[in-house]
C-alpha cells in the first residue's frame, strides 16, 4: 500500500486518541486542579530546596565540616539559628548543605530506576513472550523484598558510600516503574491509533517513536514526582544505619546518627534535620499526588 502524505496522517489520529498525553491535557468543568493552598506550598518548598542545594554558601556564612569544642551544644540563638552540634558546628549550615547530599543521592536513585525500569519495561511490553516471561520474573524477585532490605543487602554486596547507596536505592525501584511501563507500551502498542499509523505506511521504528514512545513515557515524571519522596527517605534511614556517607558528612540521615547519642541534653542536632527530611517528603508526595490525580483525569 502506497505511503500517505503526512496531512493525511495527521488527520488520522485526532487528538483524542491519544489515551496518555491528552489525559494531562484534558480538562474538567470545575476547580484549577493546582489552586489548592498545599499544593502551591509544597512547589514553593522544593523551589526553595533545590535552590538551597545548588548553592547552600547564599545563606549561612559557617563550614558545615568545621567546628568549635568552646561551642558544643549551644541551643539555637541569633548566632546560630539551629544551634550547634557536640562538635560545635552550625547545625544550619550542616542542615542546608545536607540538602544537596540527599536530594543528589535520592535523584540518582531514582534515576536509575528510571532508566533500568522504563527499559525493561519496554522490552516485557513488546509482542514477545520470552521476553514478558524473563523481566516480569525479575520484576517479581525484586518486588518480593521490602525497598529497604533489599537496598540494604546491595548495598551490603558493593560496599558503603554514597553511589552504591545511590545505585542501591535505584535497583530497589526498579520493579515501580518497570511494570507501569509494561503495562502502558501493552496498552498503547494495540491501540487504534497505532494499527492505523502502520496502514498508512509508517515503519515500525517511526510508530514507535512518534506514537508508542510518547505516550509510554508520559506517565514516568508522574511516578517519579511519588516516589523521589520514599528515595530520599530511604537514603536517609540507610545513611542513619551507617550504610551511607560516612560520619562528619552534612548529610541528613548523617546528622541524625550522630545526634543519638547527645539526644536528652539537646534537642536541636536530630529535630532540624528530621524536619527537613519530614518536609521534603511530604512535599513531594502531595505535588507527586496532585500530579497523579491530574494524570488519571480526577482533577479538572
Amino acid at each position: 500500500m502506497p505511503a500517505a502524505a503526512p496531512g493525511e496522517i495527521a488527520a488520522a489520529f485526532p487528538p483524542g486518541d491519544l489515551p496518555g498525553l491528552d489525559r494531562l491535557r484534558a480538562s474538567k468543568p470545575g476547580r484549577d486542579w493546582t489552586s489548592a493552598p498545599a499544593f502551591h506550598l509544597s512547589a514553593l518548598f522544593l523551589v526553595a530546596l533545590l535552590i538551597v542545594a545548588a548553592v547552600p554558601s547564599l545563606f549561612t556564612g559557617y563550614d558545615p565540616l568545621t567546628g568549635d569544642f568552646a561551642e558544643g551544644l549551644k541551643p539555637p540563638s541569633w548566632a546560630h539559628l539551629f544551634g550547634t552540634d557536640r562538635l560545635g558546628r552550625d547545625v544550619l549550615a550542616r542542615t542546608l548543605h545536607g540538602a544537596r547530599y540527599s536530594l543528589l543521592i535520592g535523584l540518582s536513585g531514582m534515576a536509575i530506576s528510571v532508566v533500568a525500569g522504563v527499559l525493561l519495561g519496554i522490552l516485557a511490553g513488546q509482542q514477545n513472550r520470552l521476553l514478558d516471561e524473563a523481566t516480569s520474573r525479575i520484576f517479581d524477585v525484586l518486588s518480593s523484598f521490602p525497598g529497604v532490605l533489599l537496598a540494604m543487602l546491595v548495598v551490603t554486596f558493593l560496599g558503603q558510600g554514597m553511589l552504591n547507596i545511590a545505585v542501591a536505592v535505584g535497583i530497589a525501584g526498579i520493579p515501580k516503574f518497570g511494570r507501569v511501563v509494561r503495562a502502558q507500551t501493552q496498552l498503547v502498542r494495540d491501540a487504534d491509533y497505532v494499527t492505523q499509523a502502520a496502514i498508512y505506511g509508517l515503519g515500525r521504528r517511526q510508530v514507535f517513536l512518534r506514537h508508542v514512545l510518547p505516550n509510554v513515557l508520559v506517565a514516568v515524571p508522574v511516578i517519579a514526582t511519588v516516589y523521589i519522596g520514599s528515595t530520599i527517605l530511604t537514603v536517609s534511614g540507610l545513611s542513619f544505619l551507617g550504610l551511607g556517607p560516612q560520619p562528619s558528612t552534612p548529610e541528613w540521615g548523617v546528622m541524625l546518627a550522630e545526634s543519638r547519642d547527645v539526644l536528652r541534653v539537646a534537642w536541636w542536632p536530630a529535630v532540624f534535620p528530621g524536619a527537613a527530611i519530614t518536609l521534603t517528603v511530604i512535599a513531594f508526595s502531595v505535588v507527586g499526588g496532585v500530579l497523579q490525580k491530574r494524570f488519571e483525569g480526577r482533577l479538572a
